[in-house]
């Protein structure tokens, strides 16, 4: 019998991770599915695929098969060495997708027979089923930063494919409500378990993973777990130091300005930022903001400032 290779059915390198081969084999089974596919060899490549699957998703027959394939070359003659499997114990049965009767003579040559599922079709014919899970699927979803602070629940609508009773995939519209935990971070994923796409025949449902992202805030925004804000203050707030009410996610709370502050002096409101274990900070940014010298008896103070107050503000330049 011809070798085998397993790694060149699914189209993956050698190295490949068990993601990379878990995605490669969803897609091929879809692809060459017998009840969708248009391709005259569709049945025969769906069991060469399931059959590659069934070897390198399981790491004790990948591993035993990478040893012994290093040996042969694709359409050479194999034949198995005495005891090549010792040392390797192979779990029977449960097979995913495909039954014992679909496995070519190379892989019972390997692992043997395992059991198989049928089905009874017209005129009691032994008709095989074929299932697979369905594929993950992945969505981003807006949210207000108040909604980390204090959660939510949001109704999102998604549009996905879904294999109709023609065998024809068709684009369906869905409407879930998600709840939004407090303490959400941007960037993180929400699972939502068996809310992706369908699967083939009996297999369940793939999963839905929700990327959140923050929608633009007009004042704050975020880096990790911390809030930033950039606070206005009047000049003399700045110099002489005041009190004033600074706006967070949780509510206006009050800040001592100290004096002879700057701009981009920042303050620090510990714990006051996303909620977590630990939580993420508050940090306000000071922001002198000048009054406008618009009329002329703010033109006047601003020039018995000048006066009263002095300063080269270009000094360290040293100009």
């Amino acid at each position: 019998m011809e070798f085998k290779d397993y790694y060149e059915i699914m189209g993956v390198k050698r190295d490949a991770t068990q993601d990379e081969i878990k995605r490669a084999y969803r897609k091929l089974a879809r692809k060459y599915h017998p009840d969708v596919s248009k391709e005259p060899d569709a049945e025969a490549r769906f069991k060469e695929v399931g059959e590659a699957y069934e070897v390198l998703k399981d790491p004790e027959k990948r591993t035993a098969y990478d040893q012994l394939g290093a040996s042969w070359k694709d359409g050479q003659d194999f034949r198995p060495p005495p005891d090549w499997d010792q040392g390797f114990e192979f779990p029977g049965g449960g097979y995913t997708n495909v039954d014992a009767e679909q496995f070519s003579d190379f892989f019972e040559s390997l692992f043997g027979r395992g059991g198989g599922a049928y089905s009874q079709g017209f005129g009691g014919r032994a008709q095989r089923e074929y299932h697979a899970r369905g594929e993950d699927t992945h969505a981003k979803v807006v949210i207000d930063l108040e909604d980390a602070f204090n959660g939510a629940t949001r109704t999102i609508t998604l549009k996905h494919s879904e294999m109709g009773a023609d065998g024809r995939p068709h684009l369906k519209e869905r409407t879930l409500n998600v709840r939004i935990p407090k303490g959400v971070r941007q960037g993180q994923h929400i699972r939502l378990a068996k809310q992706g796409g369908a699967g083939i025949g009996k297999g369940e449902h793939g999963d839905l993973y929700l990327e959140i992202e923050f929608r633009q805030h007009p004042f704050y925004h975020v880096e990790g777990l911390d809030v930033y804000l950039d606070l206005p203050v009047a000049p003399w707030e700045a110099a002489l130091g005041a009190s004033v009410k600074v706006p967070t996610p949780n509510g206006a709370v009050e800040m001592k300005i100290p004096a002879n502050s700057s701009t981009g002096r920042k303050m620090r409101l510990k714990g006051k930022g996303i909620p977590g274990n630990p939580a993420g900070d508050f940090y306000v940014v000071i922001q002198v903001t000048l009054p406008p010298a618009d009329t002329e008896a703010a033109k006047a103070a601003y020039r018995e400032l000048e006066k009263a107050a002095p300063f080269n503000p270009r000094a360290s330049l040293g100009v």
